[in-house]
Formats: structure tokens, sequence, C-alpha cells
């Protein structure tokens, strides 16, 4: 079944989804989303916490047209990063999109780190690149699943699709625990979605 084809920048806001204030620069942003062409197709579920894959990502623009929609759509979404870019003079702005700094030398993991922000957590979806780099790799990094299965979330998929200028939401998916399977099955829906610079 085809996505249903959302308005360009505003789709329908779930109960559960998690928000933030519109204000200007949600404003602006909608006018730099549609001065540009991008739009947005399928529905938001009405979840409250999950994590949501965005790819193929081969370019910063990825992260640029990404922040853009979601100011736009007034969604909080956090985006894990690095702590050490976070420390940097851009912290603080990149803080206000509702980016989190990983601490890869923490005492426990990434994954420890996000299941327990989830569980302090009414609501909370959760922005990850499943390749881990803009480069292209045979096989997808597992952390997004693991993250998703130790929190107990689905996941939403977001197809980037540079020709069409299109972010394209798909239909949630649920781990079984068979980490190889889950992998191989939610990769192939990213069949076709076509980067910057590349495929999936």
């Amino acid at each position: 079944m085809e996505p249903r084809m959302s308005s360009p920048i505003l789709p329908e806001m779930p109960p559960q989804a998690p928000r933030t204030r519109r204000g200007l620069g949600s404003r602006l942003s909608r006018l730099l989303l549609r001065m540009a062409g991008w739009r947005l197709a399928g529905t938001l579920p009405n979840v409250p916490k999950l994590v949501i894959i965005g790819a193929p990502h081969s370019s910063y623009w990825d992260g640029v047209w990404g922040l853009l929609m979601k100011s736009a759509l007034g969604l909080d979404i956090n985006i894990m990063i690095k702590r050490e870019v976070m420390d940097g003079p851009l912290g603080p702005i990149l803080r206000g999109f509702g980016l989190i700094p990983i601490d890869r030398k923490a005492a426990i993991g990434v994954v420890e780190q996000m299941q327990q922000r989830f569980a302090g957590r009414e609501r909370m979806w959760l922005g990850i690149t499943p390749e881990g780099t803009r480069k292209h790799v045979e096989r997808w990094k597992s952390g997004f699943l693991r993250i998703a299965h130790a929190a107990q979330v689905p996941i939403l998929p977001v197809l980037i699709d540079f020709p069409s200028k299109t972010f394209t939401l798909g239909p949630l998916q649920h781990t079984t625990g068979d980490m190889d399977a889950d992998l191989a099955r939610i990769h192939a829906l990213f069949h076709g979605a076509r980067g910057k610079h590349r495929g999936t």
C-alpha cells in the first residue's frame, strides 16, 4: 500500500507525538522548505515513543533539510550526536534543535544511555542514521535496532529522496529479537530511495 501523500509541510499532528512550541523559527523553516520544494509524504504515527531512522545519509544536507522539517512540523525529535561536537561553539545552537550528546567513553554503553532516556520520559522520538556515516557501507549498524529493542519502542523508517525532494514515512516496524532478520527486513524498505550522492 502506497503511503498517503500529506501536505508539503504540515501533515496532521497526532495527539501523542512529542511537540515543541511553534514560533518564528517554525514559520521560517516552513518558508525555506516551500521555497526549496521539499515535502513530507505519509502519516505521522500516533505513538509517544519511537526510534526514527533516516536513509540514505550521504550528505550534510540530509541533516539541514531534516532539521528544517522537524522545526516546521513542531516535532520534538531528539537526534544523537557525538559529545565532542556538542562541547564546541555550536553546542548551544545544536541543543536548541534537540540534539543530544552521546558519551562513548561513559561507563554504560550508548544503548543503555538511550534506554534510560526513554524510560525517564513520557514521550520521546529519537532520530538515528542507521548507516552511521555519509559514505557507502555494505551493512547498516545495528545500534538503532538494539536501542529500539531494549526500550521496547517501534521504529519509523524515513526515506530521504533527493530527486523528488521528499521525506517519505514508512510503516512502523517492531523488533523481534532476531537482529539479522530485522535488519534485512527494514533495510529492504529503503529500496529505490536516492540520497544526494547515492542510494542505500
